[in-house]
Parts: C-alpha cells; structure tokens; sequence
C-alpha cells in the first residue's frame, strides 16, 4: 500500500504552504516507507508515501505526464496497467515509465474521467488537471483502498487515513454522533459517513468531480443482480467452470510485480484456493499464517496438511490472547474508529509478520465468504426463510439447532427459546435486510447505554432505514 495527501482550492485562493502538505504526507509515512513526494502550485498540493511494487525506479511519485499539465498520486495497483499500456500506446500515447501509475495518467488523457472504468484493481487515486482546472479522485469498486475527504474554507482536503487530514489548519476531530451509532450498529460507518464530523469516504465504485467552484461525487460502477425470474440459468458444472476461470485469472493478475508476492494461508477454503493458484505462478511461494491456542479458533492442522501438499516455504505465527490485547491500541490508530471484535487484531498481526519477513505483497482469500454465502448468517436466512412459509411450525426452527451444535443454550432450552430471537421480523423474509436483521437489532440494543446528549441529538434517525432506502 501507499500513502496520498492533498488539497484542492475550489475557488482560487492562496494555499497552505509546502511544509502542511509535507506533514500531511510524513502522517501516513507507515503506508509507504519506500520514498516521499509533494507536488504544489497556485491550486493543487499532492502528495505521496511509497511503498515500491512496480517499476522500482521509475514509479516515483506525484508524477505528470511530459508537459506537466497532467499530475496524479496514486495508492493501489492497475492489475491489467500491461493491456491498458498496450492499447494506450497503439492510440498514440508516449510512455517514460514501467509504471502503472503513469498508465492512469495517460488513461485519463485519452478518455477522461471515464478512464476509471477501464481500470481493473485496487486504487483511490488524485488527479490534477491544470488545463481543465479540474481536480478529480477515485476509488476502487470494492473500497480496498481507503479514501477521505473534507471541505474547509474553500479548500477540499484529501488523504488515505484521516489523521492526515486533521494536520491541515483549521480541520479537527469532533466525533459524528450518527457516525458512532452506525458504528454500534453496523459495526462500522458506513460511507461517505465516518466517525468524525466533516469528514467524509469516498464510497467505493465513485468518483469525485472538481471544477467551476463546486464538486459532485457520483457512482461509476454498481454491483447490478437480474430480475426477479430473470436469473441466468447454468448447470452447477458450468457455473464451476466460469468461477474457476476467473478466479485462476484473477490470481494471474496480482502476481504481476517487481517484488516477491506471497500469500496467506489461513487453513481455509478461499486462502487455499487462491494459493494453489499463486503456486502456479511462483514455485518458491512464501505462504504466512496465524495459529492461535484457543482450540475453537486454531487451524494450523489444516495449515499444515497444505503446507505439505503444495510444498510452499511457509512461516507460521503463534498468537496469544495477550498479543491481541497489546496490539489493539495500534489497530485503533489504524482503523480510526470503533472496532467491535477482535479479528482485525489477528490480521494486524499477520500482517505485521508479513513485513518482518521483507513482504509487501500477499494474496488473500477475504470477501469470498461474502460473495459465496460462507458465513453462518447466511445460512441461517435460508433456514428463516423456509420457516417463514409456515411461522407456526413447531420443527422448522429446530433446524437452527443443526447451524449452530456449539451454542449450548440452543440445544438445551425448548423451541420457544429459539423463537423468543430467531423469529423477529420473520414476515419480512423478502427485505434486502433479511439476513442481518437478527445481528443489526441485537447490536443497537447498546442505543438503552447512551448518554442523554447523545440519544437527544440521534434522536428520530434510524440507520437501519437510511440502508434500505439506498439498496
């Protein structure tokens, strides 16, 4: 990962000086180790942490094209910046670099601020048009990259992490009641809402547009399902040969780079398909695992049966209650809001071992469980929309017995038990909501905790309704 930060005048204006900008890039100087950069003129600052992947030499950052009227700073990777760079150059564009940053420049000369769409990736990128007097930002479709922004006195300020931002004058935390009660319901805000006051995230799958003195931020790419009774109809063998098509070509893809890649490999199903992809690709595979003494969460059994059959050079954590603890003030500092579990402790520390080995870049399996319907939440809607077609059955709930063996309150207490939880909002089995619905309605229970400033001012704002009103 990188580091970007920024500002924009809306209006021309003077500017804050060159030193603000360079300490609103030292702020995410963990982000890129590798190099610094800042670029400012009469009404744009950006500026760069690297952390070098491709094109080692020639990937510095901010970067222009030759007449200097195109600049960006960029976080991610262009994964297909070879195919781009190749139709790029048959249209006439001059290429200095290796870089897929340099790729997104001249996309964007040639197609605007649609270039986006053509990208295929991880990114959140600034771009400052100075013939335009257009300033433009972007974030992948699935939000990997982080992206923040705020307006003050004129000036749209930009970073990856939101403690950039408060270093330029005038901006300063103030936590977003509506931001924390999204947190304690959520789990997180959802964006553009943060946890801070006046400050927003780009949402994934937008672009925000700069120009003539105002701004508009609007969406590039949604995720789009068919009709109801429209659905695509393939057998399981030909939907299993399309997945696996594309995740092979998916893995290719993030191989592309001038420094090792390695992979997680957590025991599971996603981490250890993705990895005997990786193997494919890389015979001397680095492969990094967490194990964990509580025997509910440990799986390096099933680490080491893979270990052994893929033959990868693998490195293995053990990790301690004790170490999850010491490490959650940084992973506060990290995440920059209310974090509610402790599994992004466990990664932090993966990750963290990742870089003591020399690594910046691993594959992993994370969001397959979402698109795939690993999780139990998910199953369990099926059960609750099969027990909605006769709510008065005394034997569909008990099926809820059979999804969850290890919580003992289930298996002992009547059906009544299950009921008194699983059956609230059973009659809304088609609400897009469905599934979290039981989770989402226990974790605002916390709402009874609130200080009376705090339920004065949420007052008559409801989270849950804002989310379904934008699906």
């Amino acid at each position: 990962m990188c580091g970007i930060a920024g500002y924009f005048a809306l209006q021309p204006r003077p500017l804050a000086p060159r030193a603000v900008l360079e300490r609103m890039v030292e702020a995410v100087r963990h982000r890129g180790p590798d190099a610094a950069g800042v670029y400012l003129d009469r009404r744009a600052g950006l500026g760069h942490r690297r952390l070098s992947i491709i094109d080692l030499a020639g990937g510095k950052q901010p970067l222009s094209t030759a007449d200097d009227n195109l600049w960006v700073t960029f976080n991610g990777e262009i994964f297909n910046y070879v195919e781009l760079t190749e139709e790029l150059t048959a249209r006439g564009r001059q290429f200095r670099t290796r870089s897929d940053t340099e790729t997104i420049l001249h996309a964007y000369a040639e197609y605007g601020v649609a270039c986006v769409e053509k990208f295929n990736g991880d990114f959140a990128y600034a771009i400052w048009d100075k013939g335009r007097e257009r300033f433009v930002m972007a974030r992948d479709r699935m939000g990997v990259r982080p992206l923040y922004y705020a307006v003050h006195d004129g000036v749209l300020v930009f970073a990856s992490e939101v403690k950039s931002l408060f270093l330029y004058p005038g901006l300063r935390p103030e936590l977003d009641p509506l931001g924390l009660d999204q947190c304690f319901t959520f789990w997180t805000p959802r964006a553009p809402r943060t946890a801070f006051k006046g400050i927003f995230e780009l949402p994934p799958g937008h672009r925000l547009v700069a120009e003539n003195g105002g701004f508009k931020v609007e969406p590039y790419w949604t995720l789009k399902f068919p009709p109801r009774g429209h659905d695509q109809h393939w057998t399981e063998a030909e939907a299993q040969e399309q997945v696996e098509a594309l995740l092979a070509d998916a893995t290719r893809i993030r191989m592309r780079a001038d420094v090792p890649v390695g992979a997680y490999l957590s025991g599971g199903f996603d981490s250890s398909a993705t990895t005997l992809l990786a193997k494919r690709h890389n015979e001397a595979l680095r492969t990094f695992s967490l194990e964990f003494e509580s025997p509910e969460l440990d799986e390096s059994a099933y680490q080491r049966t893979l270990v052994d059959a893929l033959q990868t050079d693998h490195s293995s954590l053990r990790c301690k209650g004790s170490d999850i603890a010491a490490s959650f003030e940084q992973v506060i500092r990290h995440t920059e809001r209310p974090v509610l579990r402790s599994a992004p402790a466990a990664l932090y520390l993966l990750s963290r071992q990742v870089r003591d080995h020399g690594f910046k870049v691993v594959l992993t399996g994370e969001g397959a469980d979402e698109v795939f319907g690993g999780y139990d939440i998910f199953k369990e809607a099926l059960v609750r929309r099969f027990w909605a077609r006769r709510p008065d059955s005394k034997w569909r709930p008990l099926l809820l017995r059979r999804l969850y063996p290890y919580l003992g309150g289930l298996q002992a207490h009547p059906p009544k038990y299950l009921e008194a939880f699983f059956r609230q909002g059973l009659e809304a089995a088609d609400d897009p909501l469905f599934s979290h619905m039981p989770r989402f309605t226990l974790t605002r229970r916390i709402r009874q905790f609130y200080s009376a400033d705090l339920a004065t001012t949420i007052n008559g704002y409801d989270p849950l309704e804002e989310m379904r009103s934008s699906l």
